[in-house]
């Protein structure tokens, strides 16, 4: 299966929060689901996600660095007592998440918006006379 990009919004009348942001942010559907997973457990280990999800810890390890690349998900490094650390992951509020889907969004549409005042279909026979 391909990655969800933004134009398979269009046409969708009522897409899931989850969809639009698979879209938009170019990441796939499960990867949108431990964002999801991670707004109601921030603070989690790969271990702690793993058995939420139900999901291979280098499934979920993977997914955490797609999500981190895309500015989604936090990683900060904790200290344990016995020594040794931990990293522990926060997704990003949903209220920033809302705002860069809508910024994404907007850019995309002034782009459509641009191709469609820039298109002249005599521009190459224009040329030639």
């Amino acid at each position: 299966m391909s990655d969800p990009e933004i134009e398979d919004l269009v046409g969708d009348v009522s897409p899931s929060f989850e969809h639009v942001l698979s879209c938009v942010f170019g990441v796939r559907d499960h990867e949108s689901r431990t964002y999801l997973v991670l707004l109601d457990h921030p603070g989690s280990t790969v271990a702690e996600l793993a058995s939420t999800l139900d999901r291979d810890r280098s499934n979920v390890n993977r997914s955490l660095s797609t999500l981190r690349e895309k500015g989604l998900v936090e990683r900060r490094r904790r200290l344990l007592d016995s020594g040794g650390y931990v990293y522990q992951y926060t997704a990003i509020p949903i209220a920033e998440a809302k705002t860069r889907l809508h910024d994404a969004l907007d850019e995309w549409v002034e782009g459509v918006h641009a191709a469609i005042d820039g298109f002249n279909p005599h521009a190459d026979t224009d040329e030639l006379e």
